[in-house]
């Protein structure tokens, strides 16, 4: 379990611009993660996340990297990163960073080379290509963020690509160069202590040498975006997920087993199942893949067994491993996404919290989550997210996901800082701050901590085998099994009581955070959004 610790662990995310200010500019950093981590620590995390505080100028908020060495000085320096790994795995947490090996800023050094002209030594180190005969990009590729993917340069007198802004160009992983410098900048890390990476789009990784036309989408599903974003009138068959990626993971593998490192790959494909199996076969590529499945408004029973039955049937084949999530900071916060009748209803939030950490799989929580905090409304006039700004008011952007924790309620801006917080701190977050509820046993965050500690101790849902179970709307109802041990568990999607004939007789277990449930002989009565784990009356 110490090797592979990484299988069924939570992971919590933490999105460094909003969780703690130190020195009050109103932007969190890393002296206040590292000020803030007895919290993830008490929660009962296995593993930090932190999205990126490389240097950057930010069009992306980080997600565009100018410097893949430095610390940019919003965040802090090179050493208050040492300072919080130190702090972290002193309370035994594992830290795993954000790379975003796909593209980097448009102020990159690289880029800046690339673009100066066709005949330096690193003009191919970026995707550029020549127009056609009219002058129009060379193929019908789009940007996730919207709009063409190839941007005009006049220097070069050529296209380049961005998947997503204009200010994050591709790199070109055709070029051998780009994956050895590459596997160099995520050496630098490793030998800084790292427990592991998230690499962000990394099926983003290749795209087609030929630079072949997209087909449309036809009517399917493009699951990644909206459908108001063109993005979703393709099929994205040639701009990502391509098979030379599977050769450069391996190479990536193999630098992170010098290093007992963890890879957990962002897979965003519109079908992603065999995709992120390929990408996590055992022992070859990447540990674990992060799954967009849960991370749509669509939630009911049948729609949640089947996203996790096509992952975990695609998994079984390769042996590989997926990490899921129901909220991150590129949506909107899954008490308000998956609330159908708009009534706050805490016993709602503590399902959803349950559930993710009951799936076969890892479980990456996003800072908050354990305080059931809603989606923050922010003003036209506030927003700060270049997606929300041109997407506005169809789509909000991301920054009702991205406000400041709220700590201390009290507190000037709930103690995320004394200075003017980069996003407001919501009005509804208040009462929720950690202060708050800490002290209360009825609280989200208690029951939060309570069920991470509670399921330490239940190894069948760290690592056991998973099989759903024939239940009516809206119950959800599955079994994790591992050799002869086993437990099955049922969930009240609804907020009206709901009932079930079992098929065997089963016994609560001991110690679980759940109340209000009643079992009579095989007939389970659950309450609204109930929650119930049983395991057999006598071994199997």
């Amino acid at each position: 379990m110490v090797k592979d610790w990484w299988r069924g662990a939570v992971i919590y995310q933490i999105y460094p611009r909003s969780f703690m200010d130190s020195n009050g500019d109103g932007i969190g950093d890393l002296p206040g993660i590292t000020a803030r981590l007895d919290h993830v620590a008490e929660l009962g995390a296995d593993a930090i996340w932190v999205s990126p505080f490389f240097r950057s100028p930010m069009k992306d908020f980080g997600y565009d990297v100018a410097d893949y060495r430095a610390v940019d000085p919003m965040f802090g320096t090179l050493a208050d990163f040492d300072a919080l790994l130190a702090r972290a795995h002193a309370l035994g947490l594992k830290v795993i960073i954000d790379q975003v090996l796909s593209h980097t800023s448009d102020q990159h050094a690289w880029f800046a080379a690339s673009r100066a002209n066709r005949q330096n030594p690193q003009a191919d180190w970026y995707v550029w290509a020549d127009p056609r005969p009219d002058g129009t990009p060379p193929n019908n590729w789009l940007s996730v963020f919207g709009g063409p993917a190839w941007q005009w340069d006049s220097r070069r007198r050529q296209y380049y690509l961005h998947s997503f802004l204009t200010e994050q160009p591709d790199l070109n992983f055709h070029c051998p160069a780009v994956q050895d410098t590459l596997l160099g900048e995520v050496r630098f890390w490793c030998e800084r202590g790292v427990d592991g990476f998230r690499f962000d789009a990394c099926n983003h990784q290749f795209h087609d040498a030929q630079l072949r036309d997209n087909p449309p989408a036809d009517g399917g599903t493009v699951s990644t975006v909206r459908t108001d974003n063109p993005y979703a009138m393709q099929q994205h068959l040639h701009d990502k997920s391509q098979p030379e990626n599977l050769l450069f993971l391996e190479r990536l593998r193999k630098l992170l087993d010098e290093y007992g490192a963890v890879a957990l790959g962002e897979v965003g494909d519109e079908d992603a199942p065999p995709v992120m199996a390929r990408y996590t076969e055992l022992g070859k590529r990447l540990h674990l893949a992060y799954s967009f499945s849960l991370l749509t408004s669509e939630h009911s029973a049948r729609h949640l067994r089947t996203q996790v039955e096509a992952l975990d049937s695609a998994l079984a084949k390769t042996g590989g491993w997926g990490c899921w999530a129901v909220s991150n900071h590129d949506v909107p916060r899954v008490a308000s996404r998956w609330n159908a009748d708009g009534q706050d209803d805490t016993r709602r939030d503590r399902l959803w919290l349950t559930l993710l950490l009951s799936l076969r799989g890892s479980a990456s929580i996003y800072q908050g989550e354990e305080l059931g905090l809603p989606e923050a409304e922010v003003p036209f006039e506030l927003l700060q997210d270049p997606y929300g700004r041109a997407f506005w008011p169809e789509f909000k952007g991301r920054d009702g996901a991205r406000t400041p924790i709220p700590w201390l309620a009290d507190e000037e801006h709930a103690g995320f800082t004394s200075g003017a917080p980069w996003l407001p701190v919501s009005d509804t977050h208040i009462p929720l701050a950690i202060d708050q509820q800490a002290g209360d046993p009825k609280s989200m965050l208690s029951f939060s901590r309570a069920l991470l500690h509670w399921r330490r101790g239940q190894p069948l849902l760290r690592t056991g085998s998973m099989k759903f179970l024939d239940a009516p709307e809206p119950l959800l109802w599955f079994e994790r099994r591992e050799g002869n041990a086993w437990l099955q568990a049922v969930f009240n999607l609804s907020a009206e009581p709901a009932s079930l004939a079992l098929r065997q007789a089963l016994a609560p277990i001991a110690g679980a955070p759940f109340a209000g449930t009643q079992l009579e002989g095989r007939t389970l009565a659950l309450p609204p959004f109930g929650v119930f784990f049983g395991e057999p009356l006598h071994a199997p």
